[in-house]
């Protein structure tokens, strides 16, 4: 998402066709939907859900669901859907699959487990531009609808001490310089697009946004300094963002500084989702949490597994769990 004049592209474009042959496919099992499902999203006459092994679900009504032919067995821990004809999920082995079919069936756009990182989030700006980020600061970018995929090196995130180290490598060793910049930056767990903005939240209390596409990034000074694995915008112009342990922040559009949100529970919040004029933090041991911009209100599932990632779909909320899908009444 940012790659400015210190970036550049750390790999060649990575062509979607033909590369991947010795990926397994995944396996099509019984009860697909009672395995882990980690990302779940939704078009008006569609959801989709991801996980384990490699497991994508679809359903049209919520309620009846179909496992999809997917040519990898990686665990996949994101997904986006912005028709239904394109659709795109990410996960390990910096693993990139395309759906052009209501997520019925799925490509392989990229697979590299010889890099040894996830794919913890893909966002697209629209059914052509779109972002694919995860562990150690991966950030790839495509402009045709993933049928390319190029590596940039967010150099906006490296430490001020670190910067003139990288430079003199980069002049006097190159080959040492690529080695040291694979670890060198935070992980980088979701990305939030918006009209007038980006957000990246990740590892070390990483919170920044880019008002130039992700040309270049901004951060905010450190509130926490934990990992967020969510940030969502709500209807009344606040910017939230949550993670570990519970803790949870918002900002207003007009200020810099985040205010922490009262949570006494300290189950890691796992994803946020926007529901009119509030939001739902879903966290571990099935803690749903409701803020309405000034309290929170809370409620914990029968079950108690962590919930993952939820979506609205017909007026109610489907949550991906690590036990599997649950529908939960209807969405207020």
């Amino acid at each position: 998402m940012k790659f400015n004049q210190y970036a550049f592209c750390l790999m060649a474009a990575v062509s979607s066709h033909g590369a991947f042959s010795s990926a397994p496919a995944a396996l099509q099992v019984a009860k697909p939907t009672t395995t882990l499902f980690t990302d779940i999203d939704s078009i008006d006459n569609n959801v989709i859900a991801v996980g384990k092994f490699g497991t994508i679900v679809t359903s049209e009504d919520g309620q009846n669901w179909a496992q999809a032919q997917t040519p990898v067995q990686s665990l996949l821990t994101a997904v986006t859907v912005k028709s239904e004809n394109a659709a795109w999920a990410c996960g390990h082995d910096a693993t990139i699959v395309h759906s052009t079919d209501n997520g019925k069936t799925w490509q392989l756009q990229q697979y590299l487990p010889e890099k040894g990182k996830p794919c913890l989030d893909i966002e697209f700006i629209d059914e052509t531009v779109g972002f694919a980020i995860g562990a150690y600061g991966m950030f790839y970018k495509t402009t045709d609808a993933g049928a390319t995929w190029q590596s940039h090196f967010i150099s906006d995130f490296v430490h001020p001490d670190d910067k003139e180290y990288l430079a003199d490598l980069k002049q006097d060793d190159p080959e040492a310089y690529e080695d040291e910049i694979k670890f060198i930056l935070p992980h980088f767990n979701r990305l939030l697009i918006t009209d007038n903005a980006f957000y990246l939240v990740g590892e070390m209390g990483l919170v920044a946004q880019s008002t130039d596409q992700g040309l270049t990034w901004q951060k905010f000074d450190e509130f926490y300094p934990g990992s967020f694995f969510s940030v969502a915008k709500m209807a009344q112009d606040k910017t939230v963002v949550a993670g570990l342990r519970g803790n949870a922040f918002y900002k207003t559009t007009n200020s810099e500084e985040f205010y922490e949100i009262d949570i006494p529970q300290t189950a890691t919040i796992n994803t946020i989702l926007p529901l009119k004029n509030k939001a739902l933090l879903f966290a571990n041991s099935g803690m749903v949490h409701t803020f309405d911009g000034n309290k929170v209100t809370t409620e914990q599932l029968p079950s108690g597994h962590a919930i993952l990632s939820a979506t609205v779909f017909k007026n109610k909320v489907i949550m991906a769990t690590e036990k599997g899908l649950i529908t939960w009444g209807e969405s207020k």
